[in-house]
């Protein structure tokens, strides 16, 4: 069990070295912002196998952006996490260019999560 601690902990920290310092993920309405509730929110999940059957992009307009080089990211499919039936998902992220000095880093600005659950 420590193992898998040990690994989920490192796999958390490469996660939301992802994502902007005061970047928002709004999780089916609930919306969680910065590195450190970014942490403590993906802490809590349980493991989960995820399907993507759809991805799709594009980028949006400057005007929208003040001029940043930003991306939205469409995509859909299925998750299972532990303990849990298998659901369909949507999620839409902003991806925004940071330049530094020797490259140009891609962050997550925005991430909009939400099960897709139909009435029988």
């Amino acid at each position: 069990m420590s193992h898998y601690v040990a690994y989920k902990g490192e796999y958390i920290s490469a996660l939301t070295r992802l994502y902007l310092d005061k970047a928002t993920l709004v999780w089916n309405g609930n919306a969680v912002s910065g590195q450190e509730e970014l942490i403590k929110f993906f802490e809590m999940l349980p493991s989960s196998e995820f399907q993507v059957n759809v991805l799709d992009c594009q980028p949006v307009h400057e005007q929208a952006t003040q001029g940043q080089t930003t991306v939205l990211v469409v995509t859909s499919g299925t998750v299972k996490f532990d303990g849990d039936k298998q659901r369909y998902f949507n999620q839409n992220f902003l991806l925004t260019a940071q330049a530094t000095p020797t490259n140009t880093v891609w962050k997550i600005a925005s991430d909009c999560f939400r099960f897709q659950d139909w009435a029988s």
